[in-house]
């Protein structure tokens, strides 16, 4: 019973992360066949449409493709927020021994793609792109996991997930201080005390999804009118999320005897409304409901849907879309270093680390996972479509030809990481507990 309690959140969140990867496949699939048709002036014309509000002292007016980069990711990147902070306070993060497997992984994964990035690099234009292979995509990775069915144990799956959130905190960092423009120090002071104002509260125990809701949206413009890219302040937001309820279970459960008692005493009227009392105890219920929740957990689990299944395919949608043309200029080096990063840095960095901290007994691996079963799973953390393509967006911004040619790079390594990872854990054997 216990173990079913455990594995079942967790196995949801796998299912909608693997739902969420073909989502996100049929995206690109439109967005690629889109673009290369004869529409292709339409999806251009779409994604430059500027929206916004513009006066004498402010403006805020935008491509449409730069809202969902900068203001639907910044969602993408406040669930991913919520996820580190649950993992590292009461989940797979949340000790040493835990941490040591993923961890290890996470480097291997960052470290090798990276310098070999640098190495293959011959062209000063394409050096500030060597944030994009160290990126890997959850949705795309277990949607691979979850077609090879039972092949694959429960703890590979936690160890994906367990790397991927180590992965993303890293590409977080190098986001914030590498990929954001010149700074307006006083616009991020003043962001940085709101979010102070909300850690204080949080601390304080209070919490108000208004009062962050607000506070966010005015974070959120200060952080891109003073040259940090939006998204951080995303993850920054995310921190001043308590994870603790107000009440406890008891409390709880002796306040939901108390209404029970209440609504069955009180008068029923022969309408098919309630009555005055009724409804009353009903918005008690409602109010001990929400003490009773976990802040943390209630708003991941509201946009953990809305992210996989509308934020991250219309990203795909808006970015995927890659011409594919004679006429078009391809730096074609840079196409095949992302490739070769992707494929190759993934998979064989981070077995390779792996391999190395367990000789060292700095790392403990699960019984029932082979090493050959971690080779398979690394290259399956070479797909790193969303998160890469949103890298090469921001390293590359001043060229577009950049960032198609990376585009190019990113969805082929993606590819071919994704089949090699497949066919190695398909044909690994089972190792029993």
């Amino acid at each position: 019973m216990i173990k079913n309690v455990l594995i079942t959140p967790f196995q949801k969140f796998v299912k909608i992360e693997g739902f969420s990867g073909i989502l996100l496949l049929l995206s690109t699939l439109v967005a690629l066949i889109w673009v290369n048709s004869g529409f292709s002036e339409t999806y251009t014309a779409l994604w430059d449409y500027k929206i916004g509000i513009s006066g004498e002292n402010f403006s805020l007016k935008k491509p449409l493709i730069l809202w969902i980069n900068d203001g639907l990711m910044a969602i993408f990147f406040f669930l991913i927020g919520l996820e580190i902070k649950r993992e590292v306070l009461i989940g797979e993060l949340n000790s040493v021994k835990k941490l040591a497997f993923p961890l290890f992984g996470a480097l291997g994964g960052v470290i090798v793609p990276v310098a070999l990035y640098l190495l293959l690099n011959e062209n000063p234009s394409t050096f500030k792109g060597w944030g994009i292979p160290m990126a890997t995509d959850i949705a795309f990775s277990l949607a691979v996991l979850n077609a090879l069915g039972k092949r694959v144990p429960l703890s590979l799956k936690v160890f994906l997930i367990a790397f991927a959130i180590v992965d993303d905190i890293e590409a977080v960092l190098v986001i914030a201080i590498f990929y954001s423009g010149a700074l307006n120090t006083t616009l991020l002071l003043i962001a940085l005390g709101l979010l102070a104002f909300l850690y204080f509260l949080s601390y304080k125990g209070f919490y108000s999804k208004y009062v962050l809701f607000f506070t966010g949206v005015v974070v959120w413009i200060l952080f891109l009118k003073s040259g940090v890219h939006p998204t951080v302040a995303g993850i920054l937001l995310a921190f001043s999320v308590p994870i603790r309820p107000k009440i406890k279970t008891a409390t709880f459960v002796a306040q939901l005897e108390t209404i029970y008692t209440d609504i069955k005493n009180a008068t029923n009227l022969e309408k098919p409304i309630l009555s005055k009392a009724q409804i009353e105890h009903m918005d008690d219920l409602e109010d001990w409901s929400t003490k009773f929740q976990s802040p943390l957990q209630h708003l991941e689990h509201a946009l953990h849907g809305w992210v996989a299944y509308f934020i991250i395919p219309v990203f795909a949608l808006a970015n995927a879309g890659v011409l594919i043309d004679s006429s078009v200029a391809i730096e074609v080096p840079l196409v095949i270093n992302i490739i070769i990063c992707l494929v190759l840095g993934k998979g064989l960095g981070i077995p390779m680390v792996i391999f190395i901290a367990k000789k060292l007994n700095l790392v403990q691996l699960p019984s029932d996972i082979s090493f050959r079963q971690i080779i398979g799973v690394s290259f399956i953390a070479g797909i790193g479509f969303t998160m890469a393509i949103f890298i090469a967006s921001l390293a590359f911004a001043d060229s577009p030809e950049l960032i198609s040619s990376a585009k190019i790079g990113i969805l082929i390594g993606s590819l071919i990481a994704a089949i090699l990872g497949y066919f190695i854990l398909r044909f690994s054997n089972k190792k029993e507990v």
